[in-house]
């Protein structure tokens, strides 16, 4: 028995709406925890011109300003990376949809100001405690329990400084969705307020 055609997605062969799809994914990264894009992978380059990949958290996606939050510890090594060249690179694919975004753009931290204040106001507990940690992220251990966690409220609120806040403003933006009828690849650049948009060879 032949197995039922599953129709291609509206946006097969729409720029404009493959667009609308690669914000929507990304607008409910944020929100939906089981989302692929809840979680994507950070690039940014190290002082000796390596690349560097982890997985962050996205915090926040706006189509309107092409800006996505996430957050981090200002002792990290992506803290330094990211001051140092002002740039970065986010990747994620959904296995099940079978799409891949990329976003790419200038990168800036905040840490004193008051969208860094807002963002920790509206961080979660669990969240906080994290920017206590001590010693730093990335500090060599003599072993894997060699650090500090902070328990009491007064000492999570003391990793406060330690906490920025990321901005990535999108400037090109990447969408390929696989599918055995044809594969479909876009990329965008930031043209104003808008995106000029063309196909691209899978």
């Amino acid at each position: 028995m032949t197995p039922p055609t599953i129709a291609l997605p509206d946006f097969f062969d729409d720029l404009d709406a493959s667009l609308a799809h690669l914000w929507r994914l990304l607008e409910d990264g944020p929100r939906l925890r089981r989302n692929a894009f809840h979680m994507p992978a950070l690039a940014t380059v190290d002082a000796d011109g390596c690349p560097q990949v982890r997985t962050i958290v996205l915090r926040e996606a706006e189509r309107r300003t092409g800006i996505l939050r996430f957050h981090c510890d200002r002792r990290s090594r992506k803290a330094d990376e990211i001051a140092a060249s002002g740039r970065a690179a986010l990747h994620g694919y959904d296995s099940a949809s079978k799409v891949q975004i990329r976003v790419s753009g200038p990168a800036t931290l905040h840490t004193d100001d008051a969208l860094a204040d807002a963002a920790w106001d509206g961080s979660m507990t669990m969240s906080r405690v994290c920017y206590g940690v001590a010693p730093g992220p990335g500090t060599e251990l003599a072993s894997g329990e060699g650090y500090f966690l902070p328990e009491t409220d007064a000492a999570i609120a003391a990793g406060r400084p330690n906490f920025c806040a990321v901005q990535v403003s999108a400037t090109r933006l990447e969408f390929l969705f696989l599918d055995r009828r044809g594969h479909r690849r876009a990329a965008w650049k930031r043209d104003g307020d808008g995106w000029a948009g063309t196909w691209l060879a899978p």
